[in-house]
């Protein structure tokens, strides 16, 4: 059973890629997170769904390590990712592939030894490291990973650019690369489609069917419907902190279910397995 407690769906005997129960998190006197709870099997591509300031971002440093739940009211809190509930941060972020704007934006920065190249960025992933490679001992065969991957994108030209050279999509491809280089078994886009012009956003929700399609678990956590590529079958809202519903797709992305949601009237319309939203005239 889904252990949500919203709606159950048919059970899975799958590994869980994520499973939070009674995740809080209280940041400046303010819960951020306040009882989360739900669960997201391998296989299962699902989006997260919510407002500007439902918890979403707080929710990815859950995984990351960089926030940790509280225990409050004699509920024990726990997060697990991959079935574990302890993990050495670089091992997991070899197994799960997080792509966010927070990362995208420290990489285009560089790092203290300067610049990063896109070759370097993607081999970085081998040591979960944003781009830094000075004594490390980075192979031949990690080399010729990190082109493969870039190919895989069809963004090998990317491999000798610098990051803070690159438009927003070749820096999100780039990144993509990176965590495909240990073949992750779940990829975690956080606002994929933020930054990119409408062109640039339809190549790469493409690229990211085709991860999704070729077997890799892809959950999406944003506020845009539109981003729900049409392999995701379950979606989650959340709001406030909580998980307010969760159930397959199609029932889900109404406009009665999304008009409470994000408190506006909302109108759905549907092309080619996507939906898209738009506020009542």
């Amino acid at each position: 059973m889904d252990i949500s407690g919203i709606r159950a769906l048919p059970s899975s005997t799958r590994t869980p890629v994520l499973e939070l129960a009674n995740a809080t998190v209280i940041k400046g006197g303010v819960r951020i997170l306040d009882g989360l709870t739900l669960s997201i099997h391998e296989g299962e591509h699902t989006a997260i769904l919510g407002p500007n300031g439902a918890g979403k971002t707080t929710l990815i440093n859950l995984l990351t390590h960089q926030d940790y739940p509280l225990a409050l009211e004699g509920q024990p809190a726990a997060v697990r990712v991959f079935g574990g509930s302890r993990w050495n941060v670089f091992d997991l972020r070899t197994q799960l592939g997080i792509i966010s704007n927070d990362l995208q934006q420290r990489f285009v920065a560089g790092h203290s030894a300067g610049r990063i190249r896109g070759d370097d960025a993607v081999v970085s992933g081998f040591f979960a490291t944003q781009g830094f490679l000075i004594n490390l001992d980075v192979t031949a065969e990690m080399r010729r990973r990190a082109v493969a991957a870039l190919e895989r994108l069809d963004a090998a030209p990317l491999g000798g650019k610098y990051l803070d050279e690159m438009s927003t999509g070749e820096v999100r491809r780039v990144l993509i690369a990176r965590a495909l280089v240990n073949n992750p078994r779940a990829l975690v886009l956080d606002e994929p489609s933020a930054g990119l012009d409408v062109v640039a956003r339809h190549r790469f929700m493409e690229t990211v069917r085709g991860l999704a399609r070729q077997g890799t678990t892809v959950i999406l956590i944003t506020h845009h419907v539109e981003e729900i590529i049409p392999e995701v079958s379950r979606v989650i809202f959340i709001q406030h902190g909580k998980v307010v519903s969760a159930g397959p797709k199609g029932e889900m992305l109404t406009s009665a279910r999304l008009g409470e949601l994000f408190g506006a009237g909302m109108q759905v319309d549907t092309s080619k397995g996507y939906f898209f939203a738009r506020p009542d005239a």
